[in-house]
């Protein structure tokens, strides 16, 4: 987390000061800097950092960011603090990027007085972006996220499932599905048949993750491709990757590596020793033991991530691919 604090008064660098003393800041001052040159610091930091500070009025601030805002999932943090350390400000961002949080506790630090406007923090009610935020979940519409956010402040009842019922009830929701107006779904899977209805929002959980085994140089689009479909026809939504296990041999294997950057997942490497130790739980290949010293790679590498078998092997025109859910207690039904 990189954060920034912009000053243009001697007061401000005291602000600063204060600030730099309880958190790691960088900073940018109109007084300190000979070549400041406003425009080009607008730009650095909205490009470069995840919380920005104005010490500054609000009016300074927006003109500031105003050329460089993309989307509410993408800005960086921006609060504003006024001169006489009368108020923090939460600007921008103040869900997803953390304003609001990160108001809070500069006002706590300064004894000023927060001032936050989103209306669900107002009315004590957790919005759909913050529930992703604060539980590593992906938000699959922005648009229906700012729709249910709208229900919850107009007071209509707003259902909530998490189809692995690991989460407490947030503020605000309800569990009775059948009287609500929209519904928020925690899960893994692709495609939800339920209320069809309602306006449904589904927060994608990163639980699954994927044991990969392939011939030597194997092409990556057919291994994308091969992945993507047989996802599907398990009902399981590609956003759900947390992790690729696969042997150390296949380390360099471009088509893993791009597998990994395509679906956003970590890429985790085993040894043959790892494998060794569990390969005889599974179906293997004398052929494979002998070329690479270990008769099975998909399925143990799947264990080896923490996951619970929910695909067995398949062979896939020159590749092996198993999947795994993590923190599953049950059978799994697709």
């Amino acid at each position: 987390m990189k954060t920034a604090i912009v000053t243009f008064t001697n007061q401000g660098d005291k602000i600063a000061e204060t600030l730099t003393k309880h958190m790691d800041i960088h900073l940018y001052s109109k007084k300190q800097q000979p070549d400041f040159n406003f425009k080009e610091v607008a730009k650095k930091l909205m490009n470069e950092y995840n919380e920005i500070i104005f010490v500054s009025s609000t009016g300074i601030a927006v003109r500031a960011i105003a050329p460089y805002l993309i989307s509410k999932t993408e800005d960086p943090a921006v609060v504003v603090i006024d001169n006489t350390l009368k108020y923090v400000i939460s600007l921008l961002s103040g869900h997803l990027g953390g304003a609001n949080e990160l108001t809070l506790k500069l006002a706590e630090i300064l004894g000023a007085e927060a001032i936050i406007t989103t209306a669900t923090d107002n009315l004590n009610i957790v919005a759909p972006d913050m529930i992703a935020k604060e539980n590593n979940l992906i938000i699959d519409d922005m648009k229906k996220a700012k729709s249910i956010a709208a229900d919850l402040v107009e007071g209509k009842k707003v259902g909530f499932i998490d189809d692995k019922n690991q989460m407490k009830l947030p503020k605000g929701y309800i569990d009775d599905l059948k009287e609500s107006h929209s519904l928020v779904y925690i899960t893994n899977k692709d495609k939800i048949d339920i209320f069809k209805e309602k306006v449904t929002l589904k927060l994608i959980r990163k639980d699954i993750v994927l044991g990969i085994g392939c011939r030597k140089d194997y092409d990556g689009e057919t291994m994308l491709e091969n992945v993507v479909r047989t996802l599907k026809e398990n009902n399981i939504d590609k956003r759900s990757i947390k992790t690729i296990g696969t042997v150390e041999i296949k380390k360099h294997e471009k088509a893993i590596i791009s597998l990994a950057k395509e679906l956003n997942a970590e890429l985790k490497i085993f040894t043959v020793e790892d494998i060794k130790e569990i390969q005889d739980k599974y179906d293997g290949s004398s052929f494979v033991e002998k070329t690479i010293g270990v008769k099975a790679v998909a399925e143990p590498c799947v264990e080896l991530c923490e996951g619970k078998l929910i695909i067995k092997k398949m062979k896939l025109n020159g590749m092996t691919l198993s999947a795994g859910e993590i923190g599953l207690k049950t059978e799994r039904k697709n």
